[in-house]
């Protein structure tokens, strides 16, 4: 799975998604997180035709969205996927959000859907400790890959750590706080001082942190500059300021909206 992908929420014009898209690969990008709920899995697939770049060297993520959970749900929402993307396989497909009552059966059918091989990776998202923990009791193969919110001020240290005991991937939607954290003072300096934007600091240190990265844009300035980052090294003093930002504050859902808790 490669490190830094092109996520793809709330692209909703379809135009500008597949141009957004179509950008995106034919720059270098090898990643796509798409969903259901993003009604954008059309030019997704689309955009991956249009590449001419080979089906198995691109890396195609969807989720199975709320509505959509349960096991028998699950693969027929999983079918539908398929079918808008016009795909014969997914690289990864995740349980999107930890439905109360329905998301280890939503997982156990994820599960059969990597033994068809119709899957190439396991995962889900939005998912805490006890989430994973209850699935582990049921699942033949642990989820590979745990996508959560996750950015300097939300920065996850117990879950990635328990994810990273147990061989889960963790890949961070909203790295970048949904824009909140660009004009961050510490942020600005620190990109100063590489010749950097504090966009691709942020994404920098996600990776020298081992996450997965999937900044979103349908700008094509910023897709490229998302992805400019393999030219400098983080030093680890400024690793350990980007991590002192942390407050445990979400842009996001709290997942324990979801679920009996």
């Amino acid at each position: 799975m490669p490190q830094l992908g092109l996520g793809v929420y709330k692209m909703t014009d379809s135009e500008e998604t597949l141009k957004a898209i179509s950008y995106a690969l034919q720059i270098g990008y090898k990643a796509i997180d798409t969903a259901a709920i993003y009604e954008n899995e059309r030019e997704t697939g689309e955009a991956v035709r249009q590449s001419g770049i080979p089906r198995e060297e691109l890396f195609i993520t969807s989720k199975v969205w709320n509505d959509d959970q349960g096991y028998d749900e699950t693969l027929r929402a999983f079918e539908a996927s398929l079918e808008r993307l016009g795909m014969e396989y997914l690289d990864l497909y995740l349980t999107h959000w930890p439905v109360a009552g329905k998301y280890v059966d939503t997982y156990r059918a994820i599960e059969r859907l990597y033994e068809e091989k119709l899957i190439r990776s396991t995962g889900v998202s939005n998912h805490h400790i006890h989430h994973l923990e209850k699935i582990f009791s049921v699942a033949n193969v642990k989820p590979m890959v745990n996508q959560i919110e996750l950015h300097p001020r939300l920065s996850q240290e117990t879950l990635r750590k328990f994810c990273q005991e147990h061989g889960i991937a963790v890949t961070s939607w909203s790295p970048l706080a949904r824009g909140g954290l660009l004009d961050n003072p510490l942020l600005n300096e620190i990109g100063l001082k590489y010749g950097k934007s504090p966009a691709q600091v942020i994404i920098k240190w996600h990776l020298q942190h081992g996450l997965i990265v999937i900044p979103k844009s349908v700008t094509q300035e910023r897709i490229k500059a998302n992805i400019e980052v393999k030219d400098f090294e983080l030093a680890p003093e400024d690793m350990m300021k980007i991590d002192s930002l942390n407050m445990d504050e979400r842009t996001g859902t709290n997942p324990e909206k979801f679920d009996e808790a």
